[in-house]
């Protein structure tokens, strides 16, 4: 089934093609593969992030929150770099340009999405307190997609580098992997509270 990738804002679009069109961004840019690049790139599958803060206090369940969006940067038939945006008072903003292994691992993890048999709608959902970063399929794909949290049966895809014990480009129901997520933060927790 097709992913219902939501549009970007257009103002965080506009930041990146700015950037992109930047000699200045590009080149102090730590992307090695950007600056390489022969011809020419382009933004695409703009992916909201949120973060989930929080998912072991007892005050309440963990919430998600909008902090950016992320666009592959495509040069011929790869991505070669992504590219952050951020809100801030004044509006989006560009963030910054990247590489490494998060890139190839959205674009791998996009690819098994597009072969589930339900049509989701993409995002990334970061769990800072584990470093760890996943595909986040929300089933309500018409959905606002700077809003929202995990719901039970939305998917999660770890991507990789997942934490350790965490197989990446796995799909879990939100159900089944949270629950693993506040279990492995708990001890750590109570280990700092007694030291």
């Amino acid at each position: 089934m097709p992913l219902h990738v939501p549009p970007a804002p257009a103002p965080a679009l506009r930041t990146v093609l700015t950037a992109l069109g930047s000699p200045t961004a590009v080149r102090e840019a730590r992307t090695p593969s950007l600056r390489a690049i022969q011809g020419p790139a382009s933004p695409e599958l703009p992916l909201p992030v949120h973060v989930l803060d929080h998912i072991t206090e007892s005050t309440g369940p963990s919430r998600a929150r909008l902090t950016g969006w992320r666009f592959l940067i495509r040069s011929g038939e790869r991505a070669v770099a992504a590219a952050d945006t951020m809100l801030t008072p004044d509006g989006w903003a560009f963030s910054h340009f990247f590489e490494g292994p998060y890139v190839a691992s959205t674009e791998r993890a996009l690819r098994q999405a597009e072969a589930l048999p339900q049509h989701y709608q993409p995002r990334l959902l970061s769990v800072p307190e584990l470093y760890m970063l996943t595909l986040w399929l929300h089933g309500d794909h018409t959905a606002d997609a700077a809003t929202g949290h995990p719901a039970a049966d939305d998917i999660l895809v770890p991507l990789a580098p997942a934490p350790p014990g965490i197989a990446a480009h796995r799909p879990h129901r939100v159900a089944e992997l949270l629950p693993v997520l506040t279990h492995r933060l708990t001890p750590a927790r109570a280990t700092t509270l007694l030291a």
